[in-house]
This record gives structure tokens, C-alpha cells and sequence, in this order.
């Protein structure tokens, strides 16, 4: 836990490098399309419980096991954003299943230390390109998150090629920083 918080406190934070595809502004509501690499994440998951019951638990997991908290008792840095799939139901709401990632630190993506956590997986994610929302502040939850991509959504359209049945909220703040914070949705734009 302490090197958790260490790493979340005082490590360094490497973000997510992308290639800014466009940057638009549509209806007073700024977003951008991005292309991300492949990498591989630390992954880790539930089914059952809605998303404000089970975000912070499982975020921690991953702010652990990175932060040292994995066989080879290595603590990797932190990693930005912290990125949740989601999958929305037909009315908005999100469903109770969603996938928790976290990039792997660069210097650690050819040989990831293996999570002590039994619950935690390493995937190899290959490369997407998502139109992303730009930042919104706070502590964001469930309805915030709902909110963005619901606003989203309206910006780009019905015919927009975009996947329609998940989402990503994205984090890019530790949870103990108490303002200033930065949180996006991304939608993964479907490939032709």
C-alpha cells in the first residue's frame, strides 16, 4: 500500500503517447481523433457490482501492483490515463460488467512483472483510434462519465463510425489529488 501511494504521490507519471488526428469543435463541444499504439496494460475486471461500487477497488489494484506490489517487487511509476471500459445498456445506464486497464510503463512492456494479484492480467492490446472528448474536472462517477458520452454521442452524430456498444472513461489523475483533475470519454472509432 505505501508504495502505492508513494508511486501515485511522488513517482513520475508517464502518459499515454497518441497521434492527434484531428482536433474539432462541433456544436460549442471540443473532441478529438487520436491513434494510440499497441501495448500491453495490467488488466483487471468484475461483473455484479454497478460501476461507483467497484471503480476505486479495482483501480487500486492495479495503483499496487504497479506500484510494487507484484513478484518482482517492482514499482514501475504510474501510468496515465487510467482507462475503464464500459458497456452500456440501451437506455444509458451502464451495465454491471466492466474492464479496468492500465498501461504498462514503457521501460517495462517487453517483460512486465507478473501481478502477484491472481485477478490481474497482462494483455497485449493492439493499436485503436477513438474520438475522445476533452477533459472534463472533478471526481468523476458513473453519472459524470454517463453524462460526457452521452454528450459525446450527440456531437458526433448518429453516423459517425464509432462502437456504440462499450466506451472508455478515462482518469489520468492519482486518487489522492484533490483538484485539478482530468477525465475524458473515449469512443473507439470502428475501423472501415
Amino acid at each position: 500500500m505505501f508504495g502505492m501511494m508513494k508511486n501515485s504521490l511522488f513517482g513520475n507519471t508517464e502518459e499515454t503517447e497518441y497521434k492527434l488526428l484531428s482536433s474539432e469543435i462541433k456544436d460549442g463541444v471540443s473532441f478529438e481523433v487520436r491513434r494510440y499504439d499497441g501495448a500491453k496494460y495490467a488488466v483487471v475486471s468484475s461483473e455484479g457490482r454497478s460501476f461507483d461500487q467497484v471503480t476505486g477497488e479495482l483501480v487500486r489494484k492495479l495503483l499496487m501492483y504497479i506500484g510494487g506490489s507484484n513478484e518482482q517487487a517492482v514499482a514501475m511509476g504510474t501510468a496515465a490515463p487510467i482507462i475503464i471500459t464500459v458497456y452500456p445498456r440501451n437506455d444509458g445506464v451502464l451495465s454491471r460488467r466492466l474492464v479496468v486497464a492500465i498501461r504498462i510503463p514503457t521501460s517495462y512492456q517487453q517483460e512486465p512483472p507478473t501481478p502477484s494479484d491472481t485477478t490481474i492480467t497482462v494483455e497485449d492490446r493492439s493499436g485503436m483510434t477513438v474520438y475522445a472528448l476533452r477533459q472534463f474536472g472533478g471526481f468523476a462517477a458513473e453519472s459524470e462519465y454517463r453524462a460526457e458520452a452521452l454528450r459525446l454521442t450527440r456531437t458526433l452524430g448518429e453516423t459517425a463510425p464509432f462502437q456504440r456498444k462499450q466506451y472508455f472513461c478515462c482518469s489520468y489523475d492519482p486518487p489522492l489529488k484533490p483538484y485539478g483533475r482530468r477525465n475524458e470519454v473515449w469512443f473507439l472509432q470502428e475501423e472501415p
